[in-house]
């Protein structure tokens, strides 16, 4: 039974090849993960969220690297720098949910909070209305009460307003990632190559 020699010559790696294919399943993992994370989110995001799409980022950042730049809206390197951008946008858009729900500075849409005040003290008389009771037996109970029911029905209230707006800041950051790779992987190949190379 021939068997090839361990000696023998073999066919060399194509690590470049390996690396291309492990990091567009990487970021397609990623995809999918943040989309899971997003639809499992449950009332207000949490911080937990954040620390998912920092996670995320880092992940996509460190073992996903770009082709080398050709030219033309339809070469390969359009479609993957696509596919890259949008995934850094949505783990973007996830690890800013709880910090546009409790920030202002961060999400200064006019009239967008306002409501969300006014449901929590609906909710606080709604308690108060639900728990007369306790009114003579033990007001700390009651007021305690109120102030989770209001606590949570402005959160989820917020978490519900922002949520809308995601996309809008995953798409920006989206946007931003895309030029900034689009920009630096030409500046690079037009160094590398000279002008000639970029046209």
């Amino acid at each position: 039974m021939n068997q090839p020699s361990p000696h023998g010559p073999r066919e060399p790696a194509r690590s470049g090849a390996g690396r291309a294919t492990g990091g567009e399943a990487g970021v397609i993992g990623i995809a999918l993960a943040a989309v899971l994370t997003a639809a499992l989110a449950q009332g207000s995001w949490q911080w937990f969220a954040t620390y998912v799409g920092v996670t995320l980022l880092a992940v996509v950042c460190s073992f996903y690297a770009l082709p080398p730049w050709t030219p033309g809206l339809g070469a390969a390197y359009v479609r993957k720098l696509v596919a890259f951008a949008l995934t850094v946008g949505l783990c973007v858009a996830i690890t800013l949910a709880p910090m546009l729900q409790r920030w202002a500075w961060l999400f200064p849409m006019e009239g967008t909070r306002s409501g969300c005040g006014e449901l929590g003290r609906y909710e606080s008389l709604r308690a108060e209305a639900e728990l007369a009771q306790l009114t003579d037996r033990d007001r700390p109970a009651l007021a305690r009460a109120q102030q989770a029911r209001s606590q949570v029905a402005v959160a989820d209230c917020l978490s519900d307003t922002t949520t809308r707006w995601l996309p809008l800041y995953g798409a920006g950051a989206a946007v931003l990632v895309g030029a900034g790779a689009w920009s630096y992987s030409r500046a690079r190949a037009r160094k590398e190559c000279g002008p000639e190379a970029t046209r």
